[in-house]
């Protein structure tokens, strides 16, 4: 897999390209940072706006339900952020789910060791190089070096050699400016399959959006099932099929989306008049 920085394979695609949607037959699973919400310098920075909110409630409406948070953050940290929302959910990069019902379940722990070394030592090196964060999400561990972009190459070293000592059970996972050791189990595709086999998603086409590293198994999973992929400001080669330049344009492509829906829903009230 490319750097951010290399040249992108394909053109961005309009969004008109994709205008044949129709909400009552999809799927949507969003990532979050990156692709609902712009990203900030740190985690808690983030800025969840009331028409966010709003678009998700209608997406959700206007879907049946089909329609899932697909994370890096923990379940709980997406409840906190998207509240009063309740909506089916994949945290820790599918680590753990939350289906439509509200059950919930998680994959094979790493070992509670391997955990516990590995967080000891990443926590010792934020503390010893400023511009670094530690974030412990409890069953995964991510360090931020979005303050320190010149510690790229040593941070990466350094947590490759924290895996090696971890032993397994952990694996890494690059991101946007945070590189992160999260469960060998756990895949956004596995996450996105998982979903598809329940109701309200069950006999849909999935549509997968997102903007890392981390949401290219499910862009992967989307293309092999005949669904739709799309990745949001991204520059590297992807296995999306379409680009979108931005956040606001990932937005705007959903409203879009639900306008459309309910324009026709409009259309066949008056029909029946």
């Amino acid at each position: 897999m490319r750097n951010d920085s290399e040249a992108p394979s394909r053109e961005h695609a309009p969004a008109g390209d994709l205008a044949g949607l129709r909400l009552a037959q999809v799927a949507l699973f969003l990532d979050v940072d990156g692709t609902l919400l712009e990203l900030a310098e740190t985690p808690d920075a983030v800025c969840v706006d009331t028409a966010v909110k709003e678009l998700l409630r209608i997406l959700c409406l206007r879907t049946a339900g089909a329609v899932a948070l697909v994370s890096g953050r923990s379940i709980a940290a997406l409840d906190a952020l998207f509240a009063p929302l309740l909506l089916p959910a994949a945290g820790l990069h599918g680590f753990e789910r939350r289906s439509a019902t509200g059950a919930y379940c998680r994959h094979v722990l790493p070992p509670g060791a391997a955990l516990d070394q590995a967080r000891r030592l990443m926590t010792q090196m934020a503390a010893r190089h400023a511009g670094l964060m530690f974030e412990d999400k409890q069953f995964a561990l991510a360090l931020h070096y979005r303050q320190a972009p010149e510690l790229e190459s040593h941070v990466i070293r350094a947590v490759e050699a924290i895996a090696h000592v971890a032993g397994t059970g952990l694996q890494i996972q690059r991101g946007r400016r945070v590189i992160e050791l999260r469960p060998a189990s756990a895949a956004k595709g596995s996450a996105v399959a998982e979903f598809m086999t329940e109701p309200p998603f069950r006999g849909r086409r999935p549509v997968c959006i997102g903007d890392d590293l981390t949401d290219e198994s499910a862009f992967e999973w989307a293309n092999s099932v005949g669904g739709l992929s799309i990745a949001v400001n991204v520059s590297r080669d992807t296995a999306a099929t379409v680009r979108l330049p931005s956040v606001a344009a990932a937005r705007e492509w959903l409203h879009a989306l639900a306008e459309r829906t309910e324009s026709r829903l409009s259309r066949r009230r008056e029909d029946r008049i």
